[in-house]
């Protein structure tokens, strides 16, 4: 009988074993072979897909060797920044496959296919599937997919409309303010400080979005904003090794202190978002900052839909959209404003015109929502920045149906990117000097600039253009317009021209800068 029960448990266990195998070689060998047949067999070139590993391995090398020099004070960045794509385009055209592991990537800079997948006119296109451990820090609408982002987009869009941005001026304003006075206590007797513009930007973007976030809960929103920070740096540290099913759940010093940071941070929003809605409760009045916001627009879809359970925002949801409120505000915005402030230190005839402008829109006053929708050299400027250097790189999407674009029919499961970094570069929708800082390009607004509008998209496009893109837009105006009323500045004799992908587009060494007070 024990024979018997033991014999039947292990072919049980055997059977499991084969079918987990069985899984396995599908994943790991059958399918991608097979979409790799079907690509091929349509003329399209790449690389030959090598078990498991694809072309990880080799991105990492080509990564490691870039990282390893600095580059000539240029804006031709592209083949340090993304060397495997550069690599692939030289070798295979403007529309070639690479692998991701055991998932194949389609690569084209084709503003025509841009726009296609981005509209995704027949709900084709998905984004590929965040992995477990970027999850805890890329929540909310940038992780979700069909009827649920239909629903949250309708949700947390009223926060970002201009008249409610018009209200948060204030609080960019009084940030502003602290940061060049700060900068301005912190100068010799000669009126001269070096400084790395880049740590300052991320505090200075941090306090903003506490301040717009959160209002009056301004402290615990900078507490938050360090733990995300720390979360993210754990991810970067995590995405460059080879993900391993289940890793995470092993008791390493890393992974303990990512869930302790995840749990606190959950445990601080959680507490915010329920003091503000016993403060609803009692009557008291919803503050204009973007989780009063959130929650007004919650409230008014509970309402719509007869108070169902599945109509708004559950506890869940919230603190998700927060944390995205967090890391894509603090990200953005600094990385706009730390390439800026390097572009127009290379450049400073550019950084001459746009102090004129804003001394002569404001003076010395700060400004003003009416002012900076003038300032016209300045946006023309911050475009150019956006172009050469875009805070994202690249834009993933995958087939989850067979679907033609242009001459070639993709099957589902086939990775799609979109390196912005590449398109904003190509010749032939920007001219021969695509790699260099031509502001003037945009003096007759977006769509004049290149020969595709498509061809310039630093925030997306279609139904998920970021919709934190005015709050990004308007917060480097203020900054930058602030910085010029009281500073010149000039790149430091000890800074490095190093541009790397962490997340986003950061300075590998630092953004040392020469500030002298006016």
């Amino acid at each position: 009988m024990l024979w018997s029960f033991a014999c039947g448990v292990s072919a049980v266990v055997l059977l499991l074993l084969l079918w987990a195998a069985a899984r396995v070689l599908i994943w790991a060998w059958w399918t991608p072979r097979r979409l790799e047949r079907a690509l091929r067999q349509q003329g399209l070139d790449g690389t030959t897909y090598r078990f498991l590993h694809g072309d990880l391995q080799d991105n990492a090398l080509l990564i490691k060797e870039a990282r390893s020099k600095p580059m000539p004070l240029s804006h031709d960045i592209a083949p340090r920044v993304v060397p495997l794509f550069v690599h692939g385009m030289h070798k295979y055209g403007k529309l070639y496959f690479t692998w991701s592991g055991p998932v194949p990537r389609v690569i084209f800079t084709d503003p025509v296919l841009v726009r296609e997948v981005l509209s995704n006119k027949f709900g084709h296109f998905s984004k590929p599937k965040i992995p477990p451990l970027a999850r805890l820090l890329m929540t909310g609408l940038i992780n979700h997919e069909g009827e649920k982002w239909a629903k949250h987009r309708r949700i947390v869009n009223p926060a970002f409309h201009m008249e409610k941005l018009k209200l948060m001026l204030p609080a960019f304003a009084a940030c502003c303010s602290y940061l060049v006075e700060r900068w301005e206590n912190s100068m010799s007797t000669e009126g001269c400080w070096e400084l790395d513009v880049w740590p300052e930007f991320l505090n200075f973007s941090g306090d903003v979005i506490s301040r717009t976030a959160f209002g009056s809960s301004y402290e615990e929103g900078k507490r938050i904003f360090q733990l995300i920070n720390e979360e993210a740096q754990l991810f970067s540290q995590a995405a460059q090794r080879l993900y391993i099913p289940g890793y995470r759940f092993l008791p390493t010093s890393i992974n303990n202190r990512r869930k302790a940071v995840n749990r606190e941070v959950r445990a601080l929003l959680k507490g915010i978002i329920e003091k503000r809605v016993n403060s609803l409760r009692r009557g008291e009045a919803s503050n204009d900052d973007l989780l009063g916001l959130l929650m007004k627009s919650n409230a008014k879809e509970y309402q719509e839909h007869g108070n169902k359970n599945d109509s708004g925002m559950s506890m869940d949801d919230m603190i998700g959209e927060c944390k995205l409120f967090y890391f894509a505000g603090h990200e953005t915005t600094t990385v706009l404003l730390t390439w800026t402030m390097i572009v127009l230190s290379m450049h400073p005839s550019w950084q001459e015109q746009a102090r004129e402008e804003v001394l002569r829109v404001f003076g010395k006053n700060t400004p003003d929502f009416d002012g900076l929708a003038h300032l016209k050299i300045v946006t023309m400027i911050l475009y150019e920045v956006l172009r050469l250097y875009p805070p994202a790189v690249s834009i993933p999407r995958q087939t989850y149906k067979t679907i033609k674009l242009g001459n070639v029919t993709y099957p589902p499961g086939v990775l799609i990117a979109m390196p912005i970094i590449l398109t904003h570069r190509d010749k032939k929708f920007w001219g021969e000097d695509a790699d260099e800082f031509r502001p003037e390009r945009f003096a007759q607004g977006v769509s004049k600039a290149s020969k595709d509008q498509v061809a310039f998209f630093p925030f997306g496009g279609g139904p998920r253009t970021c919709l934190g893109m005015n709050f990004a837009l308007l917060e480097a105006k203020m900054g930058l317009s602030m910085i010029l009323q009281s500073f010149s500045f000039e790149l430091s004799p000890s800074y490095i021209h190093a541009p790397q992908i962490l997340l986003t587009l950061q300075p590998q060494h630092g953004a040392q800068l020469r500030l002298h007070r006016l």
